[in-house]
């Protein structure tokens, strides 16, 4: 039989860390017991009274139906109650807080109620692989915009006032920054907001790092103006150790959410009431002093180690960085990135990721996750001190 796969997965190649796991994979079963330091999947547990919460509404029989896929009333008020806490930002959580499935979802459904077939979006470079993946699937044309180390990761905006924005209507951003843990920076949303208003852009930032390692919790959203063309995402799968529970926030005008929630509507039949409720307890209830453990105190203790990792194979890095990674430039003696990292891999046994997989921008750097126990990190560094 002559089937053939739709065109669109001829631009698309699996994620990297599907098909780089799978190697990992083997290694492990060979017993040859892979550290991984590449992915950030937080490894600490949520609190306990959001677990107790999980299972409290899990038992109930009448909590295993449908939801709305719009959420549940309590759900999208402890949201509102979260941006108005943490960031300051009044929101209607009627009408202008959307639940998620995580953001990767949330950037499907964006994109598909924004944009038709052939229309651009501005997406960093280096970023997030899925802001590239998911627009190369929707039929988008990506049009990349620097960020550099010499500019703190920050958009250019000298250089995108010089580029042809006539056919863009989406604007990727993401502060504080994955990969690169450059910090958000008020003036930065200042000008993006500028930017969206004049151009007629919507400017979508994808928050969900402002606590880790980070005293200030800055949004978006504060900026005067920003609800009306902006998006904010945010998630609770870093902030508040559920990457698994696949819980995020979408942050706009209630004309926005109502566009977005048409497609999302048509996609998914809301989020197990169990979970939602859950989430609901743990931004209701997690005090300033779990977070400063959680997110501050334990990072940065195992920042620590993953700096003298850095240091130990030759790289650079900033060391005002924020979020759950640590983004080193990689020495001149090697020729490309995957020199390091394979080397690393394949002699100390430790698995870090190169930073190619986040655009050109990325290629002369790595990234260390700190998803990982201290003592976990503690080993990885000797290993390599060791072998390298």
């Amino acid at each position: 039989m002559n089937i053939q796969p739709a065109d669109r997965l001829l631009d698309v190649k699996e994620y990297y860390f599907s098909r780089k796991l799978k190697e990992v994979a083997q290694m492990n079963a060979e017993g040859k017991n892979i550290i991984s330091l590449a992915i950030g999947s937080p490894d600490m547990p949520p609190s306990k009274q959001t677990i107790e919460k999980l299972c409290e509404v899990a038992a109930r029989p009448d909590a295993h139906g449908y939801q709305p896929t719009m959420g549940t009333p309590e759900l999208r008020e402890a949201m509102a109650n979260f941006y108005q806490r943490s960031y300051g930002v009044e929101l209607d959580p009627k009408t202008e807080v959307l639940p998620l499935i995580g953001s990767k979802e949330g950037i499907l459904h964006v994109t598909l109620a924004f944009c038709n077939v052939g229309d651009e979006v501005l997406v960093p470079n280096p970023g997030y692989p899925t802001y590239t993946s998911l627009s190369k699937i929707l039929g988008t044309k990506i049009v990349n915009y620097n960020l550099r180390e010499d500019n703190g990761w920050q958009p250019d905006f000298d250089e995108l006032e010089k580029m042809d924005l006539s056919r863009v209507k989406l604007m990727w951003t993401n502060y504080p920054n994955m990969p690169t843990g450059g910090r958000a920076q008020r003036k930065t949303y200042e000008r993006l907001v500028e930017f969206a208003q004049k151009h007629g852009i919507v400017v979508v930032n994808d928050n969900p790092y402002s606590f880790i390692l980070s005293e200030e919790h800055l949004s978006l959203m504060q900026v005067p103006g920003a609800k009306d063309c902006c998006i904010e995402f945010n998630s609770m799968s870093k902030s508040h150790n559920i990457p698994g529970w696949r819980v995020g926030m979408c942050i706009t005008n209630a004309q926005f959410i109502s566009w977005i929630l048409k497609i999302k509507s048509n996609i998914d039949s809301g989020t197990f009431r169990g979970l939602q409720f859950a989430a609901a307890e743990a931004l209701n209830t997690n005090t300033e002093e779990w977070h400063r453990e959680a997110n501050i105190a334990t990072y940065q203790r195992r920042r620590r180690l993953a700096e003298q990792i850095m240091t130990t194979l030759g790289c650079t890095y900033d060391p005002n960085q924020v979020g759950m990674f640590l983004w080193g430039r990689i020495p001149g003696r090697y020729e490309n990135v995957e020199d390091l990292t394979e080397r690393v891999l394949h002699e100390a046994r430790v698995f870090i990721t190169p930073g190619f997989i986040f655009g050109s921008n990325g290629e002369r750097y790595i990234r260390i996750s700190l998803c990982a126990k201290e003592e976990k990190i503690q080993e990885a560094l000797e290993r390599i001190k060791a072998k390298l």
